[in-house]
């Protein structure tokens, strides 16, 4: 499919899980990498682009690295945030893809308009026991010591944190794992933007608010999988999202479905 020029146009994806447990995600994943996101001045993973990672001297889908290292060897800037699953991705990961790692928030100039980007999971303020494990598991100490172990003793400890946590939010109530609106004001007053954008809770949606007697807009980002894809584009002043599919339904329908939010 030709998307015309894409000069000036941002993405802005998160959520992917990719493990090696999923191939065809991972599939659709560097398929969008080498067509549609191709020729785009830049695209931003906010968070869990993996399941899993333990460290950079591990390569569990090298189909992954390599997209991303001919991504932005075109031309293509790509700014990776780290999420809750995988925020042990490093310096090496972002040398060898030609990707940069940036921080959580993060602040960026669009077309004149600062806007806020975040992984999402800061501000569910209200999973009291999830933010007390975020600072200890982000303690830079701990980090190397869990790095230092060896990888097969890393992956038991991966794969156990996968396992408690999909237990964990089963029994968690669903307000709980939201965000916490005055989390959200604090936050966009803090870094003074009246548009932020996040992922994490998988419930991509448009929320309008008024801070400071202003409108704002919060917009968070979809999950991916198998079946589906989906990125928020900013082109030419505008704002859309925009469904990536699998390759196989291309004959069956479009490849991918805009859907303009705001002009």
């Amino acid at each position: 499919m030709i998307h015309g020029n894409r000069s000036g146009e941002r993405l802005f994806i998160s959520d992917l899980h990719l493990s090696p447990q999923r191939p065809a995600l991972t599939q659709l994943f560097v398929d969008f990498l080498q067509d549609r996101a191709h020729g785009a001045a830049e695209l931003y993973i906010l968070g869990d682009l993996f399941d899993a990672w333990i460290g950079d001297d591990d390569d569990p889908l090298p189909a992954v690295r390599g997209g991303l290292r001919r991504l932005t060897a075109a031309g293509t800037a790509c700014s990776i945030m780290h999420g809750n699953r995988d925020f042990l991705i490093g310096r090496r990961f972002a040398r060898t893809t030609g990707c940069r790692l940036i921080r959580d928030p993060w602040r960026v100039e669009l077309g004149g308009e600062a806007v806020l980007l975040m992984h999402g999971d800061l501000l569910c303020t209200d999973d009291i026991a999830y933010q007390r494990f975020r600072r200890r598991v982000r303690n830079p100490l701990l980090q190397q010591l869990f790095l230092w172990t060896p990888r097969a003793q890393r992956r038991r400890v991966a794969d156990d944190y996968r396992r408690r946590s999909t237990t964990a939010i089963a029994e968690k109530q669903v307000e709980i794992m939201d965000v916490n609106g005055t989390a959200v004001e604090a936050q966009m007053r803090r870094f003074g933007v009246s548009r932020l954008i996040h992922g994490h809770t998988h419930r991509p949606a448009d929320h309008r608010l008024i801070i400071g007697g202003r409108p704002a807009l919060r917009q968070v980002l979809s999950d991916w999988n198998e079946e589906r894809g989906e990125a928020l584009v900013h082109r030419g002043g505008s704002w859309y999202r925009e469904a990536w599919l699998p390759a196989d339904a291309a004959a069956r329908e479009e490849r991918s479905t805009v859907s303009q939010i705001e002009t």
